[in-house]
């Protein structure tokens, strides 16, 4: 009898294929005879490695190796020798479209998400706006496991046992040892587009905020870039409990098992969002130009540590990609440094 093993394809951003983790493995824990094969962009390794034994990772570098209709079809071919019974197409674009229309013209049995697109639309829409809650990814790729003939429960915690990951990977200097009371927060202030960043000055009083109710905390800052360069150096050079993690860690994988420790992240609608959610770490979500009723919230995150403020023009972005209609990104600006620093200070210690 032929095993059954599905190929399930995610490529794009960061956040996008960290929100795969708790679908593939709920799938993976309650169809233990099931082979499965995660296809992504090289980067997203490190968020399989954890995964039960019936999972594994492929990688396909579509902007290089496998780049155009000859590339697709190289790896189209590389795809068929793995004897796949079922493919589920989690992220329906160009690339992977074709890849379906392959393996439909071959009859694979084949499922893609539905993106619910129309009532994104009405979410942005700035006349008629309406602010429904639309489906997350999570419940959209259940779906294409469903009618594929996997019907799931979404039941994943952790990518990480209880206690988090094995704190002896990471650099003795940000160990903990022994009996501690120091709050440990994590920061992420940037994100790939203008409409999810909260203004680094005020950020930089978030920080301020922090310290001064907890003077031993340690802050780690998360994010790579010329921005985060600048913006941390600083920031490490005027509040000594500031720390710049790229600087000490090298990789997602390290980046990971620090959030698992981690008392709080307070994070933009960002990747870091959804790392620290893999991590069953919580989130102090801020919200701009997008709105978690997109769909976008991290696993397991409440809604009530999502930071935003109401406006006639919000959301008017699924993604925060577009430029603010206004001119100001108010849906920022106004958010003030006492609000996430309540909110964080709610999370961690219990009160307001």
């Amino acid at each position: 009898m032929r095993t059954e093993h599905i190929l399930i394809m995610r490529f794009s951003a960061m956040g996008d294929v960290a929100m795969t983790v708790p679908v593939v493995y709920s799938l993976a824990r309650q169809y233990p005879d099931v082979r499965i094969t995660m296809l992504s962009k090289p980067f997203a390794r490190p968020f399989f490695e954890r995964m039960p034994s019936n999972v594994s990772f492929m990688e396909a570098d579509i902007k290089d190796e496998y780049d155009g209709v000859k590339g697709l079809n190289a790896l189209y071919r590389r795809l068929t020798a793995k004897n796949f019974t079922a493919i589920a197409d989690f992220h329906s674009v160009l690339r992977s479209d074709y890849l379906r229309m392959r393996f439909n013209i071959d009859r694979y049995k084949v499922a893609h998400i539905d993106k619910h697109r129309s009532g994104r639309r009405q979410l942005v829409a700035m006349s008629d706006k309406k602010l429904v809650q639309q489906p997350s990814p999570f419940s959209n790729y259940a779906d294409v496991l469903a009618r594929l003939g996997y019907p799931i429960k979404l039941d994943f915690k952790s990518i990480f046992p209880e206690g988090g990951g094995d704190i002896s990977l990471l650099p003795e200097s940000i160990r903990r040892s022994g009996e501690f009371t120091e709050k440990w927060i994590g920061i992420a202030p940037f994100a790939a587009h203008e409409g999810k960043v909260y203004p680094p000055r005020l950020m930089e009083q978030v920080i301020r905020l922090l310290t001064e109710r907890h003077p031993d905390c340690r802050i780690f800052l998360f994010g790579k870039g010329q921005r985060e360069t600048e913006y941390f150096g600083e920031w490490c050079s005027k509040y000594k409990q500031c720390e710049s993690v790229a600087e000490k860690l090298d990789g997602i994988s390290l980046e990971l098992v620090l959030m698992s420790h981690l008392d709080l992240m307070i994070s933009m609608d960002s990747a870091n969002m959804h790392m620290a959610s893999l991590t069953a770490t919580p989130v102090v979500s801020v919200w701009g130009a997008t709105h978690p009723f997109a769909g976008f919230m991290g696993w397991g995150q409440s809604m009530e540590n999502a930071v935003q403020i109401d406006l006639p023009c919000r959301p008017c972005s699924i993604f925060g990609n577009k430029p603010c209609i206004r001119g100001d990104y108010s849906c920022l600006k106004n958010i003030s440094p006492e609000q996430i620093a309540a909110r964080a200070e709610f999370v961690m210690c219990g009160r307001k």
